[in-house]
């Protein structure tokens, strides 16, 4: 049968199904593209208040803020042809004399150095900056954590004078024992 022979009230209904099938997907993808935006956005919004936060606590505890969103970039090598990374990290503080990279993580997963998303991120920081160290800023739990990887050498990167405080304390107790044998005679 051909379809010019069909009657038209079976062309009209053929139609009409073609058109409600058309309608009913383009209503579907337009609310999953709606939903996934409105995810994306509730999740940017959880992370900026997240920062806000952890910008508070850092202060309360004492770390003070030299950068936020702070960008680096450094070079690896891909078939030995040169290639540049960039990186972005929430924030660099200080502590005193030492310097660390404060990633803010919120939600469940994300705060926990067992994901391996969040590890690799530090591990890279660590790696990526000039800094003593690595902070893991848990903003809804309210909880700073310093996370240390088992770097090759890292022993050598003690901070600077870490050395020379070792030798005057050994020097310093080395002088009150002869002080106090000394009196003991």
């Amino acid at each position: 049968m051909d379809f010019r022979d069909a009657p038209p009230e079976l062309l009209l209904a053929v139609a009409g199904a073609a058109l409600f099938f058309g309608v009913v997907q383009t209503l579907r993808l337009a609310w999953r593209s709606a939903r996934q935006r409105r995810r994306i956005e509730r999740i940017r919004e959880q992370g900026a208040a997240g920062e806000a936060r952890a910008e508070a606590l850092l202060r309360e505890l004492g770390y003070t803020i030299l950068g936020r969103q702070v960008a680096v970039s450094y070079g690896v090598q891909i078939d030995g042809e040169p290639m540049t990374v960039g990186l972005r990290a929430d924030y660099l503080v200080a502590y005193g004399r030492r310097r660390y990279v404060a990633e803010v993580k919120t939600g469940r997963l994300a705060p926990r150095i067992d994901t391996p998303a969040t590890r690799r991120q530090l591990l890279e920081y660590r790696l990526a900056f000039d800094v003593d160290g690595v902070l893991l800023v848990d903003a809804e739990a309210r909880r700073v954590r310093s996370v240390v990887f088992p770097l090759p050498g890292a022993a050598a990167r003690e901070p600077p004078g870490a050395q020379l405080a070792w030798f005057l304390a050994a020097v310093v107790a080395g002088l009150v024992a002869a002080m106090a044998a000394r009196s003991a005679w």
